[in-house]
């Protein structure tokens, strides 16, 4: 098994200061200042800082003693370490899988993310008694959920070394569960970290009284010659798929790597890349909406439906679905309520499938506008379609620069209303109308 940096592409600034915080972190631990972690991780936190950097308030008192003190053998052992981090970066730049990582370097019990030992294996895998990971189902993490993980995480770690929290989007946190993860953040239980991850550190994704308190690793779009790499290193694809993978997807890992083995996405991708030939009048423009709405619908029906059934039939048989003994039927009849919570549940989950396959679509066509416009302006860089350049050229042709423009920023128009929850179809119809008229 790798290290467990290795699938953080194009990341090294990241991976180098993950590392130094990950060794600080197991020397902490070896110093045995456990019973001080409070003080001395909460001196780490609040605007980033270099490596060796205090990030504390002015004047704080040093948690470790007085000014200069150090460990044994001459180390700080909370240089470059705090108790809350967040990972920004666009989508495709690995913010969760450097969270991930993070957390199995914690874990490890060499304090170097060996990816061999059981803490980086366990980790990794997602069975790690002390690491909790949570991604939400739904659009939004409530204060319910999150109450929840902060009481958990305030426990002692059952391996002695941290109780690690993984918050994916938490962007999406509600405003109750940020104020309840706030708490937390603020005074932090000795052995816990919080990993947030979420596109920026702008007020609209993480509130600035979080931000406040955490260490920000930036993270940026990883190269194109990276991406490619990785596919042909790791998962055996041919040099030239993963290079028009690679830049297809913009950067995306993951979808680099759907585009490269699921013929599926492929043809996905295609329709949606024909939409500009499609755009010959109002009738059409709404056809093309409707199309665009029901094949995201269909690719999220796809990825959610096996979990789903295998969901209820999971909290069935709990319930005492098909048993015979005595109780069995009248626990299934006041069973209803779980049940229903269970497709409430599932619900949101196929709501925010349905939006995130719908963005991927979108994302696509305004790579396609982007090369319509670079080819007009004779910009020196590489499409992002290299399949249908052609066609971006020809429409660079007959709209000029400022068209091109135009339509790149109606695609991006409507990814901005969709996340202000506007219904997705009347955005889309909006969008094509726009596209059509130019």
């Amino acid at each position: 098994m790798p290290e467990v940096f290795a699938d953080l592409v194009g990341q090294d600034e990241a991976v180098v200061e993950l590392r130094r915080a990950a060794a600080a972190a197991a020397g902490v631990l070896r110093a045995g200042a456990a019973d001080r972690a409070p003080a001395l991780l909460t001196a780490g936190a609040g605007e980033s800082a270099g490596a060796g950097e205090s990030a504390g308030p002015a004047g704080a008192a040093d948690p470790l003693g007085p000014a200069g003190a150090v460990a044994p053998g001459g180390v700080d052992p909370s240089a470059g370490m705090t108790h809350a981090w967040i990972f920004t970066g666009p989508p495709g730049s690995g913010r969760s899988v450097a969270a991930r990582a993070f957390a199995a370097a914690l874990q490890c019990v060499h304090g170097t993310g060996c990816g061999e030992c059981p803490g980086c294996r366990t980790t990794m895998g997602g069975t790690h008694a002390d690491v909790r990971l949570v991604v939400p189902e739904g659009l939004s993490i409530g204060v319910n959920e999150m109450r929840a993980l902060v009481l958990r995480a305030a426990s002692t770690p059952s391996g002695g070394r941290w109780q690690v929290v993984v918050i994916e989007d938490a962007d999406r946190l509600t405003e109750a569960a940020g104020n309840a993860l706030l708490k937390a953040i603020e005074e932090p239980p000795p052995r816990t970290v919080f990993l947030l991850c979420a596109p920026s550190t702008h007020p609209d994704d993480i509130s600035v009284t979080i931000r406040s308190r955490c260490r920000v690793v930036p993270l940026r779009q990883p190269p194109a010659d990276a991406v490619a790499e990785v596919l042909v290193r790791r998962d055996g694809i041919a040099p030239d798929v993963a290079q028009w993978a690679a830049a297809a997807a913009q950067g995306h890992v993951g979808r680099a790597r759907r585009l490269a083995r699921d013929p599926e996405a492929r043809k996905r991708r295609e329709a949606v890349l024909a939409v500009p030939r499609r755009l010959t009048g109002v009738g059409a423009a709404f056809d093309a909406a409707s199309a665009l709405i029901e094949a995201a619908e269909a690719e999220a029906e796809a990825s959610v439906t096996e979990a789903d059934t295998t969901e209820r039939a999971a909290l069935e048989t709990a319930l005492g679905a098909g048993g015979t003994g005595r109780g069995a039927a009248g626990a299934m009849r006041g069973a209803a309520g779980q049940l229903k919570e269970l497709e409430k549940r599932q619900k949101s989950r196929a709501t925010r499938a349905q939006r995130d396959a719908l963005d991927r679509a979108l994302v696509d066509l305004a790579g396609f506008y982007r090369d319509a416009l670079t080819i007009a302006l004779r910009a020196p860089v590489a499409p992002v379609h290299t399949d249908t350049a052609a066609l971006a050229g020809a429409g660079a042709q007959k709209w000029d620069a400022e068209g091109s423009l135009r339509r790149l920023e109606a695609v991006l128009a409507c990814r901005v209303a969709i996340e202000a929850n506007v219904k997705p179809r009347i955005a889309v119809e909006a969008m094509m109308l726009a596209l059509w008229k130019g």
